[in-house]
Formats: structure tokens, sequence, C-alpha cells
């Protein structure tokens, strides 16, 4: 399963929502049968990696996005979240 652009509002954050909609996300696969969740983020978004994480994703690798992201050493990371009880 592959989680996409998930955002909260300025407004809403820092009030554990974005934890909460990962929970959900793991707990949604999971009950359906999901190996793993997915995602990518860009190295900007520390936050997001902080709380992917601390969710258990794993950063899995890194590329650049175009030919002037690799000449800005622009980087986007793909993650993984291994589910319990599959392999």
């Amino acid at each position: 399963l592959e989680l996409k652009r998930m955002s909260v509002s300025k407004d809403y954050r820092g009030r554990g929502i974005s934890k909460a909609l990962c929970r959900e996300v793991l707990r949604f696969a999971q009950a359906r049968g999901y190996g793993a969740v997915v995602l990518s983020t860009s190295m900007v978004q520390v936050a997001a990696q902080r709380l992917y994480e601390g969710q258990g994703f794993r950063k899995v690798s890194a590329f650049s996005p175009s030919l002037l992201g690799s000449l800005l050493c622009f980087q986007i990371f793909h993650y993984r979240c291994k589910l319990p009880g599959r392999t």
C-alpha cells in the first residue's frame, strides 16, 4: 500500500493528528493483508521524516527527481514500513 500526500493544515499541527493518521493507515493496511506501506518524502521535510521513522518506517532509497535536482543536491527519500505478521 502506498501512502500519498498526507498533510495537516498548519493551524492543526502539533496536536498529534499526523501521528494518528499514520497509525490508522498502518492499521488499515495490516487489516487488509498488506505486507508493507511505502511512501516518499523530500529531504526538506524533516518533520515528516521524523514522524515516519517514529512510526516504524525505514529509509530504503534516495534519488534526485531531475537533472536540476541533481545539480542542487535535492533528493526524494523512499520509506517502507514492514507490517507485523507478513514476510
